[in-house]
Parts: structure tokens; C-alpha cells; sequence
């Protein structure tokens, strides 16, 4: 077995949210920026501040905050209508060092707007207690379509009636910036190549509500002003784009890189050379069987070269033997953990939720009521990450857990929830914390995984505030509708946690509700939005508990969009599993690991629908290191048959793939 070295190292934590705190003012006049922007004008002319954008200009109404864009060719629209419940008289705007300020004293607010890296940048301060609904996007007439990042992306039309419908489950919704979308970020796209970006740097305490109106969907921007959390500064990006459904990831992903926030796989293999086992690899949950060296074995015979293998916390890991059996063969092998929850250790229902007195209770999330925050599916309590971070100088809960979990010889390790941004405020006295600092807690954590021990680190459904310390996220390719989760609370449709070699949570299939399925799955609104942002930096997967065998309908479209967005498909196997799927297992693996060879450390350079209905998709990577081409449909396009991929590695030969046939 490789002998780990414990290196210790000083690590740069990037926490893209919380307090930073953009001063400004904004005038009567005008005055001129810096940096880039220092050549162009900021202006102001009454209550209109006009600001210069790439592309064009943007202008302020600061009696409302409605805002409006002038592009280069002279085309006008509406980037955000007037903030939702009024503001009160605003004040005298004024101009100074290249910004424009004002205030509400009705509100106690005062906003900043200034030209920055081309985006309009605006800051809202206030240290009341308070709410602003603003911006308001998407209800231009003009408005087509909007983007969002719910786990992979969605690209939804406006004014499409099932879209607007209780059916669709998006019309009434909300997503947390920091934990309802994978990344602070969305998009309005118009006809004739124009379109907006939205960029929440301020992502903790900042809702996206998704809104129907006269059957068109629009979304409406919340954030709680709270000087406890520290949300007393509210900052927003406005850019104008070309419209394509992929144009606000790629503004995010530039904003990302200016300002430090993306490590590239080159990087992490570069620190650690067994990150780069991942490229590849399909992944996959074992059971029974699959968990032994046998298993392992069975896999390299059917010539599968890269496997990430992941177990359950269920009293069966896997032995040295396996493990030792899995590093011969390529793989990667990682416990599943989770530092999130607390229980009786009398009555835990998992080994993962036993912690060291005095653990449990002491430790739990407390409510502003004094009360412990019950844990996930009503099960024990929240465990603050402040109060595991107090205790591990002394108590050394995380690294005897760690240490307990790869005494196998794992070399990999999946950390259940830290990366999902799921933030708690405690009002414990004893280990006071706001959400920042539990997200802060979190980063430094996971650093000490993926750094110190040298881990191969993966998490849930992973922000992209997270990219920096782990190299692979577990359910950030599924686009979840809440109406999912209903699902998988009915034990008698869904499967449970039985039988103990199989449970049928993962192995029963299941036929989603024709609803689930098309807000899920329908390839027309699938857009590749964390792929654009982060495919050279995480590699991503769909959710542990929707391995591809668990939805048969689904499993075509679905093997379709892992080879086109060049990411692992996600498994469950245990012996049944191999003898029914492992042939077709190894020859999806076969056709997509020189794919992911050639191209995972590069990233998503373009996505376009190549058919009016968007049945039809091509991506690229790189320079043209790789390009894909998927055909959702039923009818050939272009010599590509429906239900079929045809990809090409620069200097190589078209290669075919129709998982259906295989």
C-alpha cells in the first residue's frame, strides 16, 4: 500500500461571499473609474446614472432601481424593472472616484454603482434588519429565456405554459444563492444575440424567486440585510452577453478567475498525482460482493481501467484486501462520511452520526430559541461546525474519525453535505456562528482532507465556492425538482434502506412521474452551466441515490449527456448489478475514458443546440482538444442517428456510441 506522508502546509482558503465590503458614492456629475474602466464615464444627469459595460451601457433609474441597457448596435431593453415594494424618496445622487451614489433614508439604504471589469457593479448597504427584493429580471417582453444553475443548469422559456404551470414546479419556487443553486449566478437571453448576466457576490442571505406573471416566468432577487450574520453589504454584477444559453456561466467563470476562485485539476494532480485516477473513472457505490477484491477483480476483467468505488457507512466497509486489490487496478476508494449530524449514540441509525461525548448534545446548532436544529430527515441534530472546530486541538474528533474511516488503506474520501452550502447561524453561547463562518469552518476542513492528508476529496452537490478544496462533487449534475424529494419519502414507490446487501434506495428501479422527468431530464432546457464554469476544476457527477441503473426511462438521455458534457456516469453495483448491466457498464467506460483523458483537465469552450428544438447539441473543450455531439432525437441529423453521440478528439477519427444498441 502507498504510505500517505502528512505534509503541513500553509493553504489558501478562498471564500467567495460574506463580508466583503464595497465603499462607494454616486452623483451629480461625472467622474472617471479605475482600473479598466478607468477611461470611461460614469455619469449622472438627475436621478439616471449611466455606466459604460462591455458591449454598452446601463442606466440607473435611482428613484426606482430600475435599470436599463443600451447595447453597441443600439438595441434597448429592461435588465432589472423597480425594486419590488418601493424604496421611499430617493436622494441626491452624486459622483466621485468613478462612482455613483444615493440613498433611501426612508430605508436606511445607500446604494453604490460604479463600471467594473465591464459589468456594472453595484452595492446596497444598510444596517437595518431588513429585505430588498431587487433586481427584478426577466419581465422585459423582449426576455426568451432564463438560465440558472440548479445542480448541472437549466435554460427555461419565459412564456412556455407547462414551464408556468404547478406541474413544472418552478412558478412559486426559491433557490438560496449559497445553497439552493451550485453557483451565485443566472441569465435572461433575448432574440438577435443579446442577453444579461447576473453575478450575487454577496450569495449568503440572497434568494432567487422564480415568479409567473401573465404566463411568463421572471425571477425576483431577495436579500435579508442582517448586521448578526453580517449581510449589512449586498453586492450585484450586471453584464451584457450574446444571449447564448451558456453566456452568464461564462461571464461567472471570468469573474471567478479574476478573482482567484478556480484550482484547475492540473493544479490538484500537480499536489497530489492520485487526483489524476479520477480522470477517466466512472463512479460508483458498492455493495455486498462488488465491496470485496473479488469484486474488484471482476471489474478489471470485464476491462474497466478507472473506477472511483465509494461505500456506504453500513458496518461493511471495505477491507485492506479490497482496497489494496482496487489501488493495484487504477482505482480510487473512499468511505462515505458525513460531519453533519449528531444522534444518541444509543439509537443512531448510522455508525457516521456516533460521535465522542460530549459531542452529542453539546455540540448540536442551536435555533435563535435556545433549542437544538433537529438534523436531516428528522433524525438527531445539526452538528456545528464551530464546535468541532473548537474541540479538535484538544479532542481530535476529525482526525480520529478520518484516521478510523482510511485505516483500509482508502485513498479517496466522500464528505457528505460540507460542500452543498447548507449554512446554519448558531446561537449557542458556547460556539457562537454565523453562516460565513460556518462556511469558513467548512473550507478549512475539507482543506485538511484534500491537503494535509492528501485525500482524494469529493463532496455533495459541491458549490462552487468549493472547487478550490476538492476534485469531485456528487449530485451537481442533477438539476432536482422538489417534487423529487416527495418521491423518495415514499419508501413503497422509491425503495428503502433493505434489504441490507442491496437496498432498493439504489438498486429498485423507478419510473419518475412524466412531470419529474421533463423539469429533470428533458434535454431541450438541459444547458451545461457548472461544466462551463468548472469542468477543468470538478469533476462532476449526478446524486448517489439516482445511479444510472435507478431510472430506466431516463438511462439513454442520461448516458447522452454525460459523454456531451464529458463527465462520469454514477453507479451502484453489488454481484446482480454486474451480471445484468456490467458488459454495457464497461463498454460506456471504454468509449468515454479516452474522451475524458483527452479533455477533463480542459475547459467546456463551447455548447450550442444544433436544431431549432435543441434536440440536437455539440460541445467543445479546450482548443478543440475534444468536440461532442449528441442527438436526443429520434431522427438522424447530419449522418448522426437519433439516440446516438458521435465525439472527436483533435488529430482522431469520429468515434459513435448509441447506448441504447449496446
Amino acid at each position: 500500500m502507498r504510505t500517505r506522508k502528512i505534509r503541513k502546509t500553509r493553504k489558501k482558503i478562498i471564500a467567495l461571499s460574506g463580508a466583503l465590503t464595497v465603499v462607494g458614492v454616486v452623483g451629480t456629475a461625472t467622474a472617471f473609474g479605475t482600473g479598466t474602466d478607468a477611461r470611461r464615464q460614469v455619469e449622472a444627469h438627475g436621478d439616471q446614472v449611466t455606466v459604460p459595460l462591455a458591449g454598452g451601457r446601463a442606466v440607473v433609474d435611482a428613484a426606482t432601481l430600475a435599470v436599463h441597457a443600451r447595447a453597441d448596435d443600439g438595441r434597448t431593453w429592461q435588465l432589472s424593472a423597480p425594486a419590488a415594494g418601493g424604496l421611499g424618496a430617493a436622494g441626491k445622487v452624486s459622483v466621485r472616484d468613478g462612482k455613483a451614489t444615493w440613498q433611501y433614508a426612508a430605508k436606511g439604504i445607500t446604494v453604490t454603482a460604479s463600471a467594473r471589469d465591464g459589468r456594472l457593479a453595484v452595492s446596497v448597504h444598510s444596517a437595518r434588519q431588513s429585505t430588498l427584493t431587487w433586481p427584478v429580471t426577466g419581465a422585459d417582453p423582449a426576455t426568451r429565456d432564463v438560465q440558472f444553475p440548479r445542480g448541472e443548469g437549466l435554460s427555461v422559456p419565459v412564456a412556455d405554459r407547462w414551464w408556468n404551470s404547478p406541474g413544472a414546479g418552478l412558478a412559486g419556487s426559491e433557490a438560496g444563492m449559497a445553497d439552493g443553486l451550485t453557483m451565485p449566478f443566472w441569465g435572461t437571453s433575448l432574440s438577435g444575440g443579446h442577453g444579461a448576466s447576473y453575478i450575487a457576490e454577496s450569495d449568503i442571505g440572497t434568494t432567487l424567486k422564480f415568479v409567473s406573471a401573465g404566463g411568463r416566468l421572471h425571477t425576483e432577487t431577495e436579500h435579508a440585510f442582517s448586521p448578526q450574520e453580517g449581510t449589512t453589504d449586498y453586492r450585484i454584477t450586471f453584464a451584457l452577453t450574446d444571449g447564448s444559453p451558456v453566456a452568464a456561466a461564462r461571464d461567472y467563470r471570468a469573474w471567478l478567475a479574476a478573482h482567484g476562485g478556480i484550482t484547475t485539476l492540473r493544479e490538484k494532480i500537480a499536489r497530489n498525482p492520485e487526483v489524476g485516477k479520477l480522470v477517466g473513472a466512472f463512479h460508483a457505490y458498492t455493495w455486498g460482493q462488488a465491496r470485496t477484491a473479488e469484486g474488484v477483480r471482476r471489474l478489471r476483467q470485464l476491462g474497466i481501467d478507472r473506477m472511483w468505488l465509494g461505500y456506504d457507512a453500513d458496518g461493511s466497509p471495505m477491507n485492506t484486501e479490497a482496497a489494496s486489490a482496487a489501488e493495484r487496478s487504477g482505482y480510487l476508494v473512499g468511505p462515505y462520511d458525513s460531519w453533519a449530524n449528531a444522534q444518541d449514540p444509543r439509537s443512531a441509525d448510522t455508525s457516521v452520526s456516533k460521535w465522542p461525548a460530549p459531542v452529542w448534545p453539546d455540540a448540536c446548532v442551536h435555533g435563535a430559541d435556545g433549542k437544538p436544529v433537529t438534523g436531516f430527515g428528522g433524525r438527531g441534530c445539526y452538528v456545528s461546525s464551530e464546535a468541532l472546530r473548537r474541540a479538535e486541538p484538544s479532542r481530535h474528533h476529525l482526525a480520529d474519525r478520518t484516521r478510523e474511516m482510511t485505516a483500509n488503506g482508502a485513498d479517496s474520501y466522500f464528505l457528505d453535505v460540507d460542500a452543498a452550502g447548507e449554512l446554519f447561524t448558531d446561537h449557542s453561547p458556547a460556539h457562537p456562528m454565523t453562516k460565513t463562518q460556518d462556511r469558513r469552518n467548512r473550507l478549512e476542513r475539507m482543506a485538511g482532507l484534500s491537503g494535509d492528508r492528501e485525500l482524494v476529496l469529493g463532496s455533495e452537490n459541491a458549490g462552487s465556492w468549493a472547487n478550490g478544496v476538492l476534485s469531485f462533487s456528487h449530485g451537481s449534475g442533477t438539476p432536482v425538482t422538489d417534487r423529487l424529494w416527495a418521491l423518495e419519502r415514499d419508501r413503497t414507490t422509491w425503495g428503502g434502506y433493505t434489504p441490507a446487501g442491496a437496498p432498493g434506495i439504489f438498486f429498485k428501479p423507478v419510473r419518475l412521474p412524466d412531470d419529474v422527468a421533463k423539469a429533470m431530464y428533458d434535454p431541450r432546457y438541459r444547458v451545461p452551466l457548472y461544466q462551463t464554469v468548472l469542468h477543468d476544476s470538478v469533476i462532476s457527477t449526478e446524486r448517489w441515490e439516482l445511479p444510472w441503473s435507478k431510472l430506466p426511462d431516463q438511462s439513454r438521455t442520461r448516458a447522452l449527456l454525460a459523454m456531451l458534457y464529458n463527465v462520469p456516469l454514477n453507479l451502484v453495483l453489488d454481484q446482480s448489478e454486474l451480471d445484468r448491466h456490467g458488459e454495457r457498464i464497461a463498454r460506456l467506460q471504454k468509449y468515454f475514458a479516452p474522451l475524458h483523458k483527452a479533455a477533463a483537465t480542459e475547459p467546456m469552450t463551447g455548447f450550442r443546440p444544433l436544431t431549432p428544438d435543441r434536440r440536437v447539441q455539440r460541445t467543445t473543450f479546450g482548443d478543440g482538444v475534444l468536440t461532442v455531439t449528441a442527438n436526443f432525437s429520434a431522427v438522424s441529423h447530419d449522418g448522426l442517428p437519433g439516440g446516438c453521440v458521435s465525439a472527436v478528439v483533435r488529430g482522431g477519427r469520429a468515434q459513435r456510441l448509441c447506448p441504447a444498441a449496446l
